[in-house]
């Protein structure tokens, strides 16, 4: 079975990272979203995949490379303009052939994996299969309406929800779904709705049959949501300490210092986890922050929070909480008052604070 990983999206609300850099490519305790979707994958014994790129589509390949660094053979497949996931599963088609494959969306989690639902899929005949979430706001999702164990309709982001059953950003389909492509229109936004297309099919008498997420999902579409996934995963960190700590230095809880990172005179409590080659000194890195290679960290409080690569930090005399730093972003502090800050800040940003 092959797979294909939907990466064309401009990631606008997580503006302004996404203005310099792919959404698919942000760290999350330290590895990038899109490479948690390629394990999940291969977990599932599915390695010929093809990813889905557009604007950013050299950034993804020069990441991800042709796959073998995971154990998977990529093929990249561009998708000029972004009209809709029924559109980018269609310009797959060449690449899947009569193939039966999955659709996972390049900015979801599946916690557990997915090696059950592709196996269901692969022994079931059916023309499609949907992974669903019980979720509290579903006017955010896609919504489908279960009668006696069959999907008989599917709604785009409803105002007024029929169910509180979510469709995850991962499906499975047979060939038909190009047919059923075919026939669905743009929707009023101007986009070819893959929910439109599987309603296609179930109008059309074929099996749709549907899992249930048996663990958690994530959808990494804001950055509260990222902040939110880089939690759940340093919940599940292993402590190891590769790097050069001092003797003033204290570590609690679970921390991760990669090799060719030094520490000095500073305190980390952990879930934290530190890249190679960074340098921090006199600084406290509190729970659930995750620091990019190359990083410098001096003088500062920080906590909750995700650095990119090459990150410099000092002497900011106010907490830093809750915030995502694009790769090369830079913080300096030459005042005393004590102040919290929460920054959203692009790649090569500058930030001089009184």
């Amino acid at each position: 079975m092959k797979a294909v990983v939907l990466c064309a999206g401009a990631g606008t609300r997580l503006r302004p990272l996404t203005h310099t850099g792919a959404k698919h490519l942000i760290p999350v305790a330290n590895k990038p979203i899109l490479a948690y979707a390629l394990e999940a994958l291969i977990a599932a014994d599915v390695t010929e995949i093809g990813i889905v790129v557009g604007a950013t589509g050299w950034q993804i390949e020069e990441a991800i490379g042709d796959g073998s660094r995971y154990g998977c053979r990529v093929t990249y497949i561009p998708q000029e303009r972004p009209l809709g996931l029924g559109h980018a599963v269609n310009v797959t088609r060449s690449f899947v052939g009569d193939d039966r494959f999955i659709v996972y969306l390049g900015d979801n989690y599946i916690h557990g994996g997915m090696r059950d639902f592709v196996k269901k899929f692969a022994s079931n005949g059916a023309a499609a299969q949907i992974l669903l979430s019980r979720e509290k706001d579903p006017t955010r999702f896609g919504v489908a309406v279960v009668e006696q164990d069959r999907i008989v309709r599917l709604v785009e982001k409803p105002r007024v929800p029929p169910s509180d059953l979510c469709i995850v950003g991962v499906y499975a389909f047979g060939p038909a779904i190009f047919e059923a492509i075919a026939h669905t229109p743009p929707s009023a936004r101007g986009e070819v709705e893959i929910t439109d297309a599987i309603q296609w099919l179930i109008d059309a008498g074929l099996t749709v049959n549907w899992a249930e997420v048996r663990g958690w999902w994530k959808d990494t579409g804001k950055p509260d949501d990222v902040l939110d996934l880089n939690r759940r995963l340093l919940e599940e960190l292993e402590p190891d300490i590769a790097g050069d700590v001092d003797r003033d230095t204290t570590i609690e809880g679970r921390v991760v210092i990669a090799a060719g990172t030094t520490v000095r005179s500073s305190l980390l409590r952990g879930p934290v986890v530190i890249a190679p080659d960074c340098t921090i000194s006199e600084a406290y890195i509190g729970p659930f922050t995750a620091v990019g290679p190359r990083t410098a960290i001096s003088r500062c409080e920080i906590e909750n929070s995700i650095l990119l690569p090459e990150c410099v930090l000092d002497g900011v005399s106010g907490r830093i909480d809750s915030s995502l730093l694009g790769a090369n972003v830079i913080i300096v502090s030459h005042g005393r008052r004590p102040v919290r800050y929460k920054f959203v800040l692009a790649d090569q940003s500058q930030a001089d604070l009184p």
